[in-house]
């Protein structure tokens, strides 16, 4: 089964997984551009980073779409071996490189979320879940690569009795790529958050920052957000 919606599967609304970044903030507005009805569902399993759930509620309000935050933290002590979930555990800083951030990986984490998405989708009767797994995330996240992608949407299709199509429209394209098409849709990135640092300010440094820096530079654009260290030239 294919990871995107074909011309005749069109469903009349989605469960779009949207953390508040980048990617799923362009994929959350994709979808309301498709005039689908969108039901936007947000995770707090005790990442680090829990401001992006403030980011995506504001959002969501802002477009009058229906948002909910799942609260499982109950899980966190089965996920606490990374970076994201445990502050006891540095952030490593740099380009991502499967040497020094592989501390980010959260164990099974796209599995949790998008088997919750699913049942939600099943729930109301939505007939696609959409969620930002793109290329440039292939190397270090398995649950992001294609072959995950494919498995999930074959499990979607016969988990419930109503299928459900894991609708995954980056996964092969790169960030920079992603940013380029919010730009034309008119996007502000203002309104997210990408720093696996939850402070006040993005700190620039970590791997989701530079990643976001260097989209940006790709597009020959200055990034809106704030940082706390001087981001002029660039992620990379």
């Amino acid at each position: 089964m294919s990871s995107t919606a074909s011309p005749g599967a069109k469903a009349s609304a989605t469960v779009v997984i949207y953390s508040g970044g980048m990617d799923s903030f362009t994929v959350l507005h994709r979808a309301i551009r498709e005039g689908l009805t969108v039901h936007a569902l947000s995770f707090d399993y005790g990442q680090r980073h829990r401001r992006e759930l403030d980011t995506a509620r504001q959002v969501c309000e802002s477009l009058g779409i229906a948002h909910k935050v799942v609260d499982i933290r109950a899980i966190h002590g089965l996920i606490d071996n990374s970076a994201l979930t445990n502050s006891a555990i540095d952030m490593p800083t740099g380009n991502y490189d499967a040497n020094n951030l592989s501390a980010t990986v959260v164990p099974n984490r796209n599995m949790i979320l998008l088997s919750l998405a699913i049942a939600k989708a099943v729930n109301i009767g939505a007939g696609r879940v959409d969620y930002g797994a793109h290329g440039g995330d292939h190397v270090l996240y398995p649950d992001c690569r294609p072959e995950f992608v494919d498995a999930m949407n074959h499990v979607a299709g016969i988990a419930n009795f109503e299928p459900v199509l894991l609708h995954a429209p980056y996964l092969n394209v790169r960030k920079e790529d992603i940013l380029r098409e919010g730009l034309a849709m008119g996007l502000d990135y203002r309104q997210t958050w990408t720093c696996y640092e939850g402070r006040e300010l993005a700190c620039g440094q970590c791997g989701s920052c530079r990643e976001r820096l260097a989209a940006f530079a790709a597009n020959n654009c200055v990034d809106p957000l704030a940082y706390a260290i001087d981001t002029s030239q660039g992620g990379r």
